[in-house]
Order: structure tokens, then C-alpha cells, then sequence
């Protein structure tokens, strides 16, 4: 009886370790995540003012106005890629048009045995046309992932070019058509990481062991805790703040709480903040 029990206790005390070593390990991963943002971030600040469809010299650099322009050049990028494109998808649900207008680009690009690595919001599985055209893509060869957050929208093509947007809460302000090398690194790098923390399309989003509460939950959990508005922390994740507000409700209602306030000192005192 004691050497069972002493193997239970082994177990547990394993388990244990196992789980603080997955949240340890999943905060280190966000904070590696924020930091490669913040650096993507400033990288592409250099290069806002630059006037319109005026190039750095060498001509590294280009800052695309109006759709047109934008459409345009990520057109002639998708026919000229030869081996990889990476694309970031915020935002969740995507248009009907942006993704009627990618059909006939990736499908070219997959028929030249083209890797298409495509990243989107946890929310998207939950459009019927998102979640279908991510379902066409992975059935012709491409990867499709999610994850609760993610960075600005980009695409790089050949790790060698790449379209992000000069400012994502001003699409206004346009693009940046940016083949400087090492800003192009800074990208990879942060598309990488998000990667690596991203579910495969087709696999169950795993729940925490420890609190049972999906990724997409954690991170509702903390951007609420940490101050944001419902409005703010929906457009994180790529829902609704009415979505917000009912994924809340049944986190109260776990957590046995009566208020937002008294769900937040539950949820950090079993460590569901961490």
C-alpha cells in the first residue's frame, strides 16, 4: 500500500511539475511574442513617413496608397513567388471579396508547388467562409493555423519581400512594399514564433489541463484583466464584443463569480492569469 501510494504521489508531483512547466513555458512564449512585435513594429516605423510610391535607395522600401496600389503589387508578388509565402490573416472572419480575390492566387501558386503558410484567428473557426476556404487551401497542400491572437496583418513572399500595413488601426495611411533584409528577418522571425504557438487547422483546440480553459479563453481572460474595454480586447481576437460579453458570462459562471471583478481575483487565484 505505501509503495502505491508513493507512486501516486510521484505521479502527482510529476504532473505538477508538468503543468507549471507548460505555463512557464507558454508565458516565456508570449513575452517572446510581444517583444518580436514590438521590434517588427519598429522596424517598419522607420519607413512610414516615406511619400507615396517613393522608394528607399537602393530601392528597398516602397509605400503603396489606396487599395489599387496594394492589390496590385501583392498580385505581382503572388505570381512571381517561386517557393514559400507566409501570410498573417487578423481581424477574424474574413471578407467575402479578399477571399474570392485569393482563390485564384493561391491555387496558381499551389499548382507550382508553392508552400502556403497561412496563419488565422481562433475566431475564424467559426465563419462558415473562412472556415471553408481555409478547408479548400489545406486540401490542395496549403497550412492553415490559428491562434487566439495574432500580429499584424503581412504577407512575405520567398522570405525575401514583404506587404504589411503602415499602421493596422489606420489602413489609410497604406502599405509598405518593404525587401530590406533584415526587416524581412524581423518578420519571418515573428510569423515563427506565432507558428509554433498556433493549432493546426484540422486539430481540437487543447484546453489548459490545469484550468480547462481554451487558449482563446486565457487570452480573453488576461486582455480583461488587463484594462481593455470589451470593444478593444474583441478586436484583439477577431470577435464581436457581444461575443466578449458571452464568453465572459460563462467564465463568471464557472468561476462562480458574481462580477467581473470578483471573476478576475478567481481566475488569478488559481492561476489562470498566469
Amino acid at each position: 500500500m505505501r509503495s502505491e501510494s508513493c507512486g501516486r504521489s510521484a505521479r502527482s508531483s510529476a504532473s505538477t511539475c508538468s503543468c507549471a512547466a507548460r505555463r512557464k513555458s507558454s508565458s516565456a512564449a508570449a513575452r517572446e511574442l510581444e517583444l518580436g512585435k514590438a521590434a517588427a513594429a519598429r522596424a517598419i516605423a522607420e519607413y512610414a513617413d516615406l511619400r507615396p510610391a517613393t522608394p528607399v535607395v537602393p530601392t528597398t522600401t516602397l509605400r503603396l496608397v489606396g487599395l489599387d496600389a496594394i492589390q496590385t503589387t501583392q498580385e505581382v508578388l503572388a505570381q512571381e513567388v517561386t517557393d514559400e509565402c507566409l501570410s498573417v490573416m487578423p481581424g477574424g472572419a474574413q471578407s467575402q471579396a479578399s477571399l474570392d480575390a485569393s482563390r485564384p492566387l493561391d491555387e496558381a501558386a499551389l499548382e507550382r508547388s508553392v508552400s502556403i503558410l497561412t496563419l488565422y484567428q481562433d475566431s475564424v473557426r467559426h465563419d462558415p467562409a473562412t472556415l471553408s476556404y481555409a478547408r479548400w487551401l489545406t486540401e490542395r497542400g496549403g497550412m492553415v493555423r490559428t491562434c487566439p491572437t495574432l500580429p499584424p496583418r503581412m504577407l512575405v513572399f520567398d522570405r525575401r519581400v514583404a506587404v504589411v500595413p503602415i499602421d493596422p488601426a489606420d489602413t489609410k495611411r497604406g502599405a509598405l512594399c518593404i525587401r530590406e533584409a533584415g526587416v524581412v528577418a524581423s518578420l519571418v522571425a515573428l510569423f515563427e514564433q506565432t507558428w509554433h504557438a498556433a493549432v493546426p487547422l484540422g486539430a481540437d483546440r487543447t484546453k489548459d489541463v490545469r484550468s480547462g480553459l481554451t487558449a482563446a479563453e486565457q487570452e480573453l481572460l488576461r486582455l480583461l484583466a488587463s484594462g481593455l474595454t470589451d470593444e478593444v480586447a474583441g478586436r484583439k481576437l477577431g470577435i464581436s464584443a457581444r461575443s466578449v460579453r458571452r464568453q465572459m458570462s460563462g467564465l463568471m459562471e464557472r468561476l462562480d463569480a458574481s462580477s467581473r471583478f470578483e471573476a478576475g481575483l478567481k481566475a488569478a487565484q488559481r492561476g489562470w492569469l498566469k
